[in-house]
């Protein structure tokens, strides 16, 4: 399994260890409005976030709106907010070339692509990590990222993609 850290301390991960060359499953989270979003199975880049309502999360997710008005792929950004939450994010934040989904009703995709926190002060959520995948549906790039309060590299993701 990857390792992560929170604040130096190791944090073990729970679920399906998910690698480049792999399917990634398709797994459906909750869109602001209730409605499923569809993650794996087509092109997209798989933003992982704790929390939108931390410095460091809101910062990658606004990065990823940049972002995504330049390629073609779909992104997504998933954590375990609750759908309100991640609604009055976007709205405030202008967020809108990208769709996020939370994955608080059963953990399915965090267990699908583990990247669950299973300890520490943060167990229950999502750590932070990227997974680009292709038309296919493969994983193309994997990035859990080593110490979950930094931003992951955006470059190697962004490139993943194209």
């Amino acid at each position: 399994m990857a390792n992560t850290s929170l604040k130096g301390n190791p944090v073990e991960l729970a679920g399906n260890e998910i690698n480049v060359g792999d399917k990634a499953p398709i797994v459906n989270v909750v869109a602001q409005n209730l409605s499923d979003v569809q993650v794996g199975g087509k092109a997209q880049i798989i933003v992982v976030v704790p929390s939108l309502d931390t410095a460091v999360c809101a910062a990658e997710t606004r990065k990823f709106n940049e972002e995504a008005a330049k390629t073609d792929a779909e992104v997504v950004v998933v954590s375990m907010d609750l759908p309100f939450a991640m609604g009055r994010f976007c709205t405030t934040e202008g967020i809108e070339n990208l769709t996020v989904g939370s994955d608080f009703r059963n953990k399915d995709f965090a267990n699908a692509y583990g990247v669950l926190i299973k300890d520490g002060p943060l167990a229950g959520v999502t750590c932070r990590a990227i997974f680009v995948t292709n038309a296919e549906g493969t994983v193309t790039y994997k990035e859990i990222c080593p110490e979950i309060t930094e931003e992951p590299n955006y470059e190697a993701a962004l490139a993943a993609i194209n």
